[in-house]
């Protein structure tokens, strides 16, 4: 099997791949600092595999471009960056089991705590080991998921700065409706944060970092700054909503790209893909792309469209785990193995994660961390020296590799 490896190690991969772009990726994060009050720091959220562009690549990228933390949402995130070599501070969000601590204590993690039992196991654990673990209080100022009540907080922040083993460096808490036009309740949830650190004030409690905002609330609410901002979705190109306010420059990262494998003509009343979804009206010229809702492409029926020689070319038909057909019979110069855009750019046509939504009728978040991991991550415009190749691109070809 080794041999076989061996010998495959320089033929293309499937010919299918997300493709992220480094250099725009470093680029945006550039462009946000400068966009950014002097002195405010950046957290770059890299949790579910960089929403869905690379962990790793994309925190090496953020942390070359000046920000100060990464945030993860569980352990096993966090010992992925810790292995590649990062040893940056990283932030654990959500709640963490006591089973869960001693490693957090090791991997010097920062541990977002909402829970006064999870600080009291916290400290224990610490302690035990002669450690000193830095927490970050998470407060639930109206989103109504983790963290304790903003206005039962004092307390538990007054036990917490006392237990030993802690080291209290930070408070935050998480907008639930920051990116669109109506900003009542994020105002709202912001005066309740203040409300929060007046009285931290009136009995001397000091606390190095403050954060509430996201990517929408670094765009569009400044007042709500405070120390640091934690953005994952912005560097990465993809604005949080059609409304917030845009940055001059900022580029999109990712594309999903495929080939197409098969083009071919069907007669009238011909019928393509599961279900009977679609019949053809007459003579129609067809590509079958070797990509499907198995990689993470939304399942759509008739609906949506991918880019191909340029121009739009229509889904036709259910996809399938592993298959998507379109229709070619505006674009007859189309032919096999030419590259396809399901996410991206083409000429001067752009499908955005905000599209695909769209025909799926859901949201850009679950659109771009729904792209699955046998899909191959292709990273360019990067330095070799500071991160790794993990897949060559597919060159086009008129022979299937075997691998």
């Amino acid at each position: 099997m080794s041999s076989i490896r061996s010998q495959l190690r320089d033929c293309p991969t499937r010919p299918a791949w997300f493709e992220v772009d480094l250099g725009r990726l470093s680029s945006n994060f550039r462009i946000i600092r400068e966009d950014a009050p002097s002195g405010l720091e950046i957290g770059s959220v890299v949790k579910d595999n960089g929403y869905g562009h690379g962990a790793v690549e994309v925190a090496n990228v953020a942390l070359a471009n000046g920000a100060g933390l990464l945030l993860v949402s569980n352990l096993d995130e966090a010992v992925e960056l810790r292995e590649s070599g990062i040893v940056a501070p990283i932030m654990l969000m959500g709640e963490r089991m006591e089973t869960e601590l001693r490693l957090c204590i090791e991997l010097n993690l920062t541990l977002a705590v909402g829970e006064l039992d999870t600080a009291k196991a916290a400290s224990s654990v610490a302690t035990s080991l002669g450690k000193l673990l830095s927490v970050h209080v998470k407060v639930d100022t109206g989103m109504g998921r983790y963290g304790i009540r903003w206005d039962r907080a004092l307390g538990m922040l007054q036990s917490i700065g006392a237990m030993p083993g802690l080291s209290l460096d930070g408070l935050f808490s998480h907008f639930s409706m920051s990116d669109e036009l109506d900003k009542s309740f994020a105002i709202e949830q912001t005066g309740r944060f203040r409300s929060l650190l007046d009285e931290m004030k009136k009995v001397g409690l000091k606390i190095r970092c403050r954060h509430l905002c996201n990517s929408g609330g670094f765009l569009d609410l400044p007042e709500a700054h405070f120390d640091m901002v934690r953005i994952g979705l912005l560097p990465l190109g993809i604005y949080p909503s059609k409304v917030c306010r845009r940055i001059s420059n900022i580029q999109p990262v990712g594309s999903v790209k495929t080939r197409l494998a098969v083009v071919k003509n069907i007669h009238n009343g011909d019928n393509v893909g599961y279900g009977l979804r679609y019949q053809s009206l007459g003579k129609r010229r067809i590509g079958v792309l070797p990509i499907g809702y198995g990689d993470g492409y939304p399942r759509v029926r008739n609906q949506g469209h991918v880019l191909v020689c340029g121009k739009r070319a229509p889904v036709i038909g259910a996809n399938s785990m592993d298959s998507t057909m379109v229709d070619l019979s505006a674009i007859p110069e189309a032919s096999v193995w030419d590259e396809v855009v399901l996410m991206g750019e083409q000429g001067d046509i752009e499908i955005t994660p905000h599209d695909l939504a769209a025909w799926k009728g859901t949201v850009s978040y679950e659109v771009i961390t729904a792209w699955r991991s046998r899909l191959p991550r292709l990273f360019i415009n990067f330095k070799e020296d500071k991160l790794k190749v993990l897949r060559k691109l597919p060159e086009k070809t008129k022979e299937i590799p075997i691998i």
